[in-house]
């Protein structure tokens, strides 16, 4: 309970005098403008003629005060001239004016309190013994506790008139005029303080009857103060907060339209305290008569049903639509594959008819040449061999020449035309050519032949708009490339001179990487994991990098790729033989990391997809984009699941090695010119590695530089490799070459593999030194480093000098920083260690940062869309993925709807501190609630963030689009939790005011979830979501705060969310409830004109804390 004393309440005495000489004049300007007219409570009475002048320069005075009101007690006083005639604008209703004139028609005025007097009343609030119910006026010369005689109207609810004989000014701000005449009980509707002698008129919403004495326990009733024997009750005697006076407090469940008038509250209103009307009740609400509040239970339950329902719709409306639209995508797909293997099929009955036509033309040419020529056969068969082709081996490879190119064969006329001519076979042939090249007229086959650049495939003529087009568009190439992979496999020599120089197949940028004397250490303790490695990656090829556990394989692909962190790397790397970063490409590198890095709550095609969408050119037509998608789908045989969710931990999704294959595809529907896979078929069984190694020797046909490390591939893998890199423990090169000649390398060296073993694993377990070389090789597993060394001509470093003089080895061109191994170092102290630990981290973090903030010239020539459009793909996949999470949304949802209902319904909005301590448990439990909520946005997501951050993905549009689908819930949870709070609590305030707060306090928290979940773990974030509304919101309800407490209260958002739920719901209290206001906002340190101000600084702060939240997102990428 507030109490209006020297700790309670604490408002200066200037304000205090300034805001009763308003009430006076205020007063005194409604007396004089009814006193010269009679009836309806308005009196006409010769002896308030005199008070004319006087209330003139009162009236006066207080448009000066208003001025000064408004500077020094605006913080609780909004409108002054508002506030003051919802306090005492008396002109409705003059009936306890009348009634005083009558009870004392000749020194009424007289009776009325001076400024003076006014500002000791006030001033007695800043001394005694701090309960307002029992302080006495310091003394004066009227109420004087030292003199003998004690006056009548000193006491509680007395008041006296002024001395006929003096001069006396009612403005005067020192002097208190003399009172000693005529002292008798307060009038009705005015209150007289105890100590003064003199009469204030008590404000609108107050009840000040005369009071009534007690005779069980000696009181006057209502006011309970006490009198000396043989002095009748007064009137009321005392106007503050409602903790300290609330017998003046118009009671709850009635109104005082006057006064001195208290009604009971009508069937179907309800009248709060302090009212001085009744108010109805809105329809389905409950109110009896002598209703304090209505019961708005109904609603609240409307409100949430209505809630309910909108998500219901939206979340099944949405499901729905997503699945209505894959079906129809999967419907037209599967229409268009069947048209287009029809339509291959046709073709091929119209080649095959082709072929028999031009058999039987050239049979007919060669006897009619026989017949009328005379000429040898024979010669003439000569003379058409080429390469000991044939004449139709010839032309029928001229003809494959037309299905590469999709143009057709002229023919020749000759120079002289006569009536027998011999006709050529191309006339014979050109009907049928016409038919093949359009076998439906141009209705149904407007596709070109031929595997040409994507990005002249599309058919000119009609554009390709509806998905049933681009589907017909993109499988009628996939059956023409089917169809001539068919035919390449029994290519002549002259077809393949003309597939070979063919300028319309697909080109793409190459990329060869070489490197020479590679060295990657550890910055911490000095620790080799590569060494001296030489060599080059050549576009066109299939690079396997092999060997056992501790090689250094991962982190030679790392280096190559520019991802090994938190070491120092020496040597050189090249790009086309240039020094450039390999930062420069990346846009056109893809890298396949070994743990499967994919969304599980997309499926197969839509991952595949919106990578796609994303590292594609954006000069690409969607058609040709479909095109890629489903070539990559085709090739790693993900047909059968491509429509089903990649799954999670959670929740099961495709199979393991279905999983692997999509993490392949990620990388390839990109369509890189350099492809480094980590372990690609690290737990696939033989058939699905088989079909892997099949996609990825067609990338390496297109000219794609492919390095992937394996462990342990079966034969049939190995055999499809081109190139071969086999490490040794400790990063150093044992052999690098071709595949196909490792085995005679290691034969020269006396190693041969055994009858029925796998080479790869044989010399895996060679280095390993499970398995050892046949005595007769004198061969030892460490010195294969040494000898791929001397095979090569390159520098053995000093540490490996003892064993290449064994070999007899000499030490050419020692590299010195290379010599040294330290990975044996001498023992540390525990210091030492501890201290080496702590500086490995900090490097590793500070190259984090700096690879992070790094800019390179982009080298790939390769335009991606920009940052809008890349804002509307993740826009689409985010919303996708949050549909998907329904039952998880609507989870929060009634939990956000429990904390509502239990804090609504057991917590009570006091009038004493108009709510504070209930809206201080609603800013802890929104804010707790909210912020675990809102951690799964970024915590969930940070490897795929990682990956496709570091592919070229823009990191704005991602933390842009999450943020926008994350506004969602912003808008809906105030309106969840206040369905149940509001309409259980019933605030003054309106539901418009606490749900702009709310709204605004869920932004905040929200983007501090950000932050909490990018710089942390997910445990260590929940914990902090839990303790961090909870101590901010303590530490801003302190009331007896320290200087250095109360800064950093101010910068709280708790205090800020409180303080503007507190000012609106405050700003309904008026009338008598003006002292209450003033001194809780005081106390507090709140301002009725900062809720503007507190909502700016929540939207602030939540604006704030997502800059830092995005600033540790490309900064703290986990890799």
């Amino acid at each position: 309970m507030l109490m209006m004393g020297t700790k309670k309440l604490k408002v200066c005495t200037l304000i205090a005098t300034a805001i009763w000489v308003i009430v006076v004049s205020s007063f005194w300007l409604n007396t004089v403008q009814c006193q010269d007219l009679g009836g309806n409570g308005r009196v006409e009475d010769p002896s308030v003629q005199g008070v004319a002048q006087i209330v003139d320069n009162l009236f006066n005075l207080s448009l000066i005060i208003n001025t000064e009101i408004s500077k020094r007690s605006n913080f609780c006083i909004k409108d002054p001239i508002a506030d003051w005639n919802n306090a005492f604008n008396f002109s409705s209703n003059l009936d306890f004016l009348t009634s005083c004139v009558k009870k004392y028609p000749e020194d009424v005025t007289q009776r009325f309190c001076s400024v003076a007097e006014v500002k000791a009343y006030f001033n007695s609030f800043f001394g005694g013994s701090g309960n307002v119910k029992y302080m006495k006026v310091k003394p004066n010369k009227n109420c004087n506790s030292t003199s003998t005689s004690w006056l009548r109207g000193c006491e509680p609810g007395w008041a006296c008139s002024l001395d006929p004989n003096g001069q006396f000014d009612l403005l005067d701000l020192q002097k208190i005029p003399s009172r000693a005449n005529n002292c008798d009980a307060c009038c009705e509707g005015f209150f007289c303080p105890q100590g003064l002698a003199c009469m204030i008129p008590c404000p609108l919403g107050s009840y000040c009857p005369l009071a009534t004495l007690n005779m069980t326990t000696g009181t006057c009733d209502p006011y309970n103060y006490q009198l000396p024997p043989g002095q009748r009750c007064g009137g009321a005697n005392l106007w503050a907060d409602v903790g300290s006076s609330p017998e003046m407090f118009c009671s709850a469940g009635s109104y005082c339209p006057t006064t001195i008038q208290n009604r009971t509250c009508d069937s179907g209103h309800y009248c709060q305290m302090g009212s001085t009307s009744e108010k109805r009740c809105f329809r389905l609400t409950a109110c009896n008569p002598n209703t304090a509040n209505q019961n708005m239970h109904a609603y609240g339950i409307m409100l949430v049903a209505a809630t309910s329902t909108l998500l219901l719709i939206i979340y099944n409306c949405s499901d729905q639509v997503l699945a209505a639209r894959e079906r129809r995508l999967a419907k037209a797909r599967e229409a268009a594959a069947r048209s287009a293997r029809g339509t291959e099929k046709a073709h091929q009955r119209w080649k095959a008819a082709k072929d028999a036509a031009i058999k039987h033309a050239r049979g007919l040419q060669t006897h009619l040449s026989h017949t009328f020529s005379r000429r040898n056969p024979s010669k003439h068969h000569e003379k058409l061999k080429i390469l000991d082709q044939t004449d139709a081996e010839i032309d029928y490879d001229i003809y494959k020449n037309t299905l590469y190119t999709s143009t057709s064969i002229e023919s020749q006329p000759s120079s002289e035309t006569s009536k027998g001519r011999q006709m050529e076979p191309g006339d014979l042939m050109k009907p049928l050519d016409d038919i093949e090249e359009d076998p439906k007229n141009h209705e149904a086959f407007n596709l070109e032949i031929g595997v040409t650049k994507v990005g002249k495939h599309m058919p000119r003529g009609k554009k390709i708009r509806t998905h049933s087009q681009i589907f017909k568009y993109a499988y009628g190439r996939l059956e023409k490339e089917k169809a001539l992979q068919q035919e390449n496999k029994n290519l002549t020599f002259s077809g393949l001179v003309s597939l070979a120089t063919n300028p319309q197949i697909r080109e793409r940028p190459l990329i060869e990487v070489s490197f020479k004397d590679l060295t990657v250490t550890l910055k911490a303790n000095g620790k080799h994991l590569l060494r001296n490695v030489t060599g080059k990656f050549e576009p066109g090829r299939i690079t396997a990098v092999m060997g056992p556990s501790g090689a250094g394989k991962t982190t030679f692909i790392s280096a190559l790729a520019g991802k090994a962190m938190g070491c120092k790397m020496t040597g050189s790397i090249l790009i086309n033989g240039k020094h450039e970063s390999i930062h420069s490409y990346k846009k056109i590198i893809g890298f396949v990391p070994q743990d499967d890095i994919v969304h599980g709550n997309l499926t197969v095609e839509e991952n595949l997809w919106f990578n796609a969408k994303c590292r594609l050119s954006a000069a690409l037509s969607k058609p040709d984009k479909v095109l890629i998608v489903e070539r990559v789908i085709e090739s790693l045989g993900l047909q059968m699941v491509r429509d089903s969710l990649v799954g999670t931990v959670e929740k099961r999704g495709i199979s393991g090695g279905q999983r692997k294959r999509v993490n392949v595809g990620l990388e390839m529907v990109m369509e890189p010119s350099l492809l480094i896979l980590d372990e690609p078929t690290s737990g696939l069984d033989s058939a699905s590695s088989l079909l892997l190694l099949r996609a990825l020797r067609h990338e390496a046909c297109e000219g794609v530089n492919v390095s992937m490390v394996v462990h342990q591939p079966s034969y049939a893998l190995f055999q499809m490799f081109d190139d071969l890199v086999l490490l040794a423990k400790g990063g150093l090169t044992v052999y690098h070459g071709s595949a196909k000649e490792a085995e005679e390398y290691f034969g020269s060296l006396g190693i041969n593999v055994p009858e029925r073993v796998n080479p790869p694993d044989y010399f895996i377990d060679i280095l390993e030194g499970i398995a050892e070389p046949s005595t007769s090789s004198g061969v030892d597993h460490k010195e294969l480093p040494i000898r791929w060394m001397h095979h090569n001509g390159y520098p053995v470093p000093p540490d490996m000098q003892q064993i290449a003089n064994r070999l007899a080895i000499p030490a050419v061109g020692v590299d010195p920083e290379h010599g040294t191994n330290l990975s044996g170092a001498e023992e540390r102290s525990f210091s030492g260690e501890l201290w080496q630990d702590v500086r490995q981290n900090m490097e590793f973090y500070w190259d984090k940062i700096r690879y992070n903030f790094l800019k390179f010239k982009d080298l790939s020539n390769r335009r991606t869309p920009g940052v809008f459009h890349q804002y509307r793909y993740f826009l689409g996949r985010v919303t996708k993925q949050r549909i998907r999470e329904a039952k998880l949304q609507a989870v929060d949802y009634l939990i956000l709807l429990l904390a509502g209902a239990c804090l609504g319904s057991l917590q009570t909005m006091t009038d004493q501190n108009f709510g504070s301590v209930s809206y201080g448990h609603t800013i802890i439990a929104v804010s707790l609630l909210s912020q675990i909520a809102a951690l799964r946005t970024f915590s969930l997501d940070k490897l795929q963030y990682s990956r496709e951050s570091s592919s070229g993905m823009n990191s704005l549009a991602y933390f842009l689009a999450k943020d926008t689908v994350d506004h969602f819930n912003t808008v809906i949870k105030p309106v969840v939790y206040l369905s149940m709070f509001y309409f259980f609590t019933n605030p003054r305030s309106t539901f418009t005011d606490n749900y702009v707060v709310l709204l605004s306090l869920v932004y905040c928290v929200t983007g501090i979830a950000y932050v909490l979940s990018v710089f942390f773990q997910p445990g260590p974030a929940q914990l902090w979501s839990v303790l961090l509304p909870v101590v901010l919101t303590l530490v801003a309800t302190q009331t007896n705060q320290g200087a250095i407490l109360k800064k950093i209260s101010n910068l709280c958002y708790p205090k800020w969310a409180l303080e503007a739920f507190v000012v609106a719901n405050a700003e309904r209290y008026h009338g008598v409830w003006l002292i209450t206001r003033c001194g809780v906002l005081k106390k507090s340190g709140y301002d009725l004109h900062a809720w503007t101000r507190c909502i700016l600084l929540l939207i602030y702060a939540g604006l704030v804390s997502r800059g830092i939240a995005f600033l540790g997102m490309i900064t703290l990428k986990r890799k």
